[in-house]
């Protein structure tokens, strides 16, 4: 199977080692994606919902450069510095996610890279015109 790499332009991706997302086959992983803008600054300093929806649209966008869309989505993670903005947060995902209905897990971290991303989110996809993997 061939493997290809996402890039999201972000300044970390080099500076880590990773990629935004991975293809391999029909399978799809979108790495922790943190709300930055195109300039590389926070976007929704303070505002988990505006961070959230930030987060959720890079991740889109990695999907639709490896082939696939939101729809393909059969896992997310929601990761949250503060426990207390998961209705905030996971209302933004149900806009998205509420007919799809991806597996998910809600968590708290301690923190992120930078103090000011208040959630993160992952994203697992499987090609939707993927035959049997038997």
């Amino acid at each position: 199977m061939t493997r290809q790499l996402v890039s999201s332009g972000s300044p970390f991706e080099p500076r880590v080692g990773m990629s935004r997302a991975v293809r391999v086959g029909p399978w799809v992983s979108v790495s922790g994606t943190a709300p930055l803008g195109p300039d590389g600054k926070t976007v929704g300093r303070g505002d988990p919902a505006a961070q959230a929806r930030r987060c959720l649209e890079i991740i889109a966008a990695a999907l639709a450069q490896a082939g696939l869309g939101l729809g393909d989505v059969v896992r997310t993670r929601t990761l949250l510095t503060r426990i207390e903005d998961w209705e905030a947060v996971t209302r933004v995902h149900g806009e998205l996610f509420g007919a799809i209905r991806p597996a998910n897990t809600v968590m708290q971290v301690v923190r992120f890279i930078d103090p000011d991303w208040l959630v993160e989110f992952e994203a697992d996809a499987l090609a939707s015109d993927a035959t049997d993997l038997r």
